[in-house]
């Protein structure tokens, strides 16, 4: 590649050039471009003195070089040959001796004074458009970035879209190659993703929560006074009311002045409205990552994800009753797989999903304007839990069944029933005292 590229630079032609006549011509060729040089610095800088004699010799030797060079030239337009195996002027074979690389590198820089700079930037180019191509990582680094842009784009943009075709097409096509390399890439980018929604989501509901918390301390404050319990309903009432009013005066002011109206924000909204729809997306998207890390077998790695968020769980107990819904629906999917023989899950894994989740289940909202789960799939869910509770140790069980009855007995929900495992841990124990 580099001996071509010579050649052309000079403005030969190529094509009757054989191997080893090629080889040999450029070697002289670079050799009557170091005399050259040589010569030229010697005349420039000893310019006002007379010559001599190594001086004279040097230059009848480049008139020599340069007269073996044409006289190659003339053999290799008229006498074609033709070589198996490359020459290499720096002595021996190219074939086992040395690799292309650092021949082509010992070549490169003893050429470096016959080839122009634009002939050297050319043979860099064409060297690097050899070794740097698309590397599995990099299809990897890809996904994962188009996965991160999805937390980032607006829901309502026309780019979501787009964005979201663009990971499932990556996707589709690491899947259709069916190489478990491939495959890797998928399910490390959604591992990432997930665990990035998910931290997303338990951020944004934590400061939600924090903001109502602040702005109802007088219900709090109430509370902790002597009988504060009875009253604190009647004064949480009364303050809902209040809001609901000053809601209404807000949005005739903003009717009747709609300018002002464009300096709430690029939402448009209040911050509740913003907090609701916000919350929904990234939820929205983590059920999105479940059901896609389901179909190319990780859903293993959301499972250990998902026993190691109590924040998560603890909040979306009192969540919105869309993003709630949300957050049931991934847990069901990964309550469904939670029996399945998967390396990664762990009895530890199992336990802490059980006992972190469980009461989410007990205390969701599931009302007729947005069911969350249908009667088959809870059916089927709570039949894995109880075959999930009964591989458990003894322990385990004490702890998952005595939460679950507090929690069961407190709440107008009657699921998921769990009775079977506790008369089954309740005959176990009867067992041992036999």
């Amino acid at each position: 590649m580099a001996t071509d590229l010579a050649i052309a630079q000079y403005g030969y032609k190529t094509n009757k050039a054989s191997g080893l006549l090629n080889d040999i011509f450029m070697y002289t060729v670079n050799m009557a471009a170091k005399t050259l040089v040589s010569v030229a610095q010697t005349s420039k800088t000893e310019s006002t003195e007379k010559w001599k004699t190594t001086d004279h010799l040097r230059f009848m030797i480049m008139l020599m070089t340069w007269l073996t060079v044409w006289v190659l030239r003339v053999l290799m337009d008229h006498f074609p040959l033709s070589s198996s195996l490359p020459f290499n002027p720096l002595g021996g074979s190219l074939s086992a001796l040395g690799s292309f690389d650092s021949i082509l590198s010992s070549v490169s820089s003893s050429s470096a004074l016959a080839l122009p700079s634009s002939a050297s930037s050319s043979l860099d180019l064409v060297l690097y458009e050899e070794v740097d191509a698309p590397s599995i990582k990099a299809l990897g680094r890809s996904l994962t970035h188009i996965l991160a842009l999805l937390n980032e784009i607006p829901a309502a943009s026309s780019k979501y879209l787009f964005a979201m075709t663009m990971a499932e097409r990556i996707m589709e096509g690491n899947a259709r190659h069916d190489h478990i390399e491939l495959l890797q890439v998928n399910r490390a980018a959604l591992s990432s993703a997930f665990a990035r929604t998910s931290s997303l989501l338990y951020r944004f509901m934590h400061n939600t929560q924090s903001q109502d918390d602040s702005n109802g301390w007088p219900v709090r404050t109430i509370k902790a006074l002597p009988f504060g319990s009875y009253v604190a309903p009647y004064v949480k009432g009364l303050s809902s009311c209040f809001n609901m009013v000053m809601s209404w005066v807000e949005a005739a002011e903003a009717f009747r002045l709609p300018k002002k109206r464009n300096n709430e924000g690029a939402f448009g909204g209040s911050a509740e409205e913003y907090a609701e729809v916000m919350g929904e997306k990234l939820a929205q998207e983590l059920l999105w990552i479940t059901n896609k890390l389901r179909v190319y077998g990780a859903v293993e790695q959301a499972l250990v994800q998902w026993s190691c968020s109590p924040g998560l769980a603890s909040l979306a107990l009192t969540a919105s009753p869309r993003v709630q819904g949300l957050i049931v629906r991934i847990s069901a999917i990964l309550f469904g797989d939670l029996n399945q023989e998967y390396d990664e899950v762990t009895r530890e894994v199992k336990f802490k999903i059980l006992v972190l989740w469980l009461p989410l289940f007990c205390h969701a909202r599931n009302g007729l304007s947005y069911p969350i789960l249908t009667s088959y799939e809870k059916f089927e869910i709570e039949r894995t839990m109880n075959e999930v509770i009964s591989s458990l140790p003894a322990m385990d069980q004490e702890v998952i069944l005595t939460n679950w009855v507090q929690d069961f007995a407190i709440t107008a929900s009657d699921w998921p029933n769990l009775q079977p495992s506790y008369d089954r841990w309740c005959q176990s124990a009867r067992q041992l005292v036999a």
